[in-house]
């Protein structure tokens, strides 16, 4: 009887921290999102004041915005699936 007690009692601490693992995982998620959200805005933010500045350089500060977007989002999509492999393995 004693041995089931302990058994069972392992068995519940396990789903309890596995729980907290996947909330974990969820927050850091969330937090990448986030990060990469704020990223692209602050990108996009001094793209838009250095066109103003100087229109004539529209082109090439355009294309160096997509790609520094592009390597952001990149990042967050790197952070995100990791803390989808948390939640699964």
């Amino acid at each position: 009887m004693f041995d089931i007690m302990i058994l069972t009692t392992m068995i519940l601490q396990a789903a309890a921290g596995a729980a907290l693992g996947k909330a974990g995982a969820a927050v850091a998620a969330a937090i990448a999102a986030l990060a990469a959200a704020i990223g692209i805005g602050k990108i996009g933010k001094s793209t838009m004041e250095a066109i103003a500045r100087q229109p004539e350089s529209a082109g090439n500060l355009r294309s160096s915005m997509l790609v520094a977007a592009g390597m952001v989002e990149g990042a967050a999509l790197f952070a995100i699936i990791v803390c989808l492999l948390t939640l699964f393995f």
